[in-house]
């Protein structure tokens, strides 16, 4: 396997991990555990999400903690936008990356977005257009890459097809979500092999849930074919509120042990992040569910 010598991993558990957690988070805590996944060495943390609050009530102080976080030079603050008006709230809270997002499974779109994806896509590129004038940098997510809860497989030409319009709009880089954490090695393969004969692969980014243990694998297959750039989430919080039965993320601390021991630099400090998994433990009253910490607690707590 050629490996490379750098990966950028961009922490997405501030958004994607506590808009699953049914414990309500308070604003100053969250305010005080992004500062500490500052303090860690990532280069990439996405803060919240501007989505109406009815729909994820967790993240209605999106605006407050965006402003309130203690900014280090050379960290990536960024939010998920769901429309002009997510925007405007995005902008109000100087955001220093806008996040866009959709579904490459029809059934899955209308319950994660309530539009089809025809109806979707106008509203992504109004959304695009009016940030990359502001200035801003555009990520988008396309979730269900590879199954869909509702309509199972999702066919790579599908995903490839959609991919191209987001591209074509103005995104800057596109994070590709294996959302309900099926996927195994082989599917990965067979989806890249789609994409990247298309778009480069510094454009790409993964995003693996691990429902069946496989994210790691599946982050190694995706390594040997040239990505460079994957989401995580600290404790491997997270899951979907529209996919029954998926669980969180890959663990950023399970991730960066995996690449460091490999000897792919990630910037990281595994003991940096052991320090953040303390803080959110002991805000959401649990243990996190990553192999670091669970070591962690074994080993030095005794």
């Amino acid at each position: 396997m050629k490996l490379p010598e750098k990966v950028t991993i961009k922490e997405v558990g501030p958004r994607d991990g506590l808009q699953n957690e049914p414990h309500q988070v308070g604003t100053e805590n969250k305010v005080a555990w992004i500062n500490r996944l500052s303090d860690s060495g990532l280069s990439y943390i996405e803060v919240t999400s501007l989505v109406h609050p009815k729909w994820i009530p967790q993240l209605a102080d999106a605006v407050e903690v965006l402003s309130s976080i203690d900014r280090k030079p050379g960290i990536t603050y960024a939010a998920l936008v769901p429309n002009m008006h997510g925007l405007r709230r995005a902008l109000e809270g100087n955001v220093d990356e806008v996040s866009v997002f959709m579904s490459a499974s029809e059934s899955h779109n209308r319950n994660n977005i309530n539009k089809s994806i025809s109806d979707t896509l106008p509203v992504l590129k109004e959304v695009v257009t009016e940030a990359k004038a502001a200035g801003k940098t555009v990520r988008g997510y396309l979730s269900t890459v590879i199954a869909c809860p509702y309509e199972g497989a999702v066919p790579a030409e599908q995903v490839k097809e959609i991919s191209t319009r987001l591209f074509d709009m103005g995104i800057d880089e596109l994070s590709l979500g294996e959302t309900i954490g099926v996927a195994v090695p082989t599917e990965v393969e067979r989806l890249l092999e789609q994409l990247l004969s298309e778009f480069s692969e510094e454009r790409i980014a993964m995003h693996f849930h691990d429902t069946r243990g496989t994210a790691l694998a599946n982050i190694s297959k995706a390594l040997e074919m040239g990505i460079r750039t994957f989401d995580s989430a600290l404790g491997g919080l997270g899951g979907c509120p529209y996919a029954k039965g998926a669980s969180g993320n890959v663990a950023t601390e399970d991730l960066v042990y995996m690449l460091e021991a490999m000897g792919i630099k990630t910037g990281v400090r595994l003991e940096g992040l052991i320090e953040a998994g303390e803080l959110m433990e002991s805000i959401l009253g649990k243990p996190l569910n990553s192999r670091q910490m669970e070591l962690y607690r074994k080993v030095e707590r005794g």
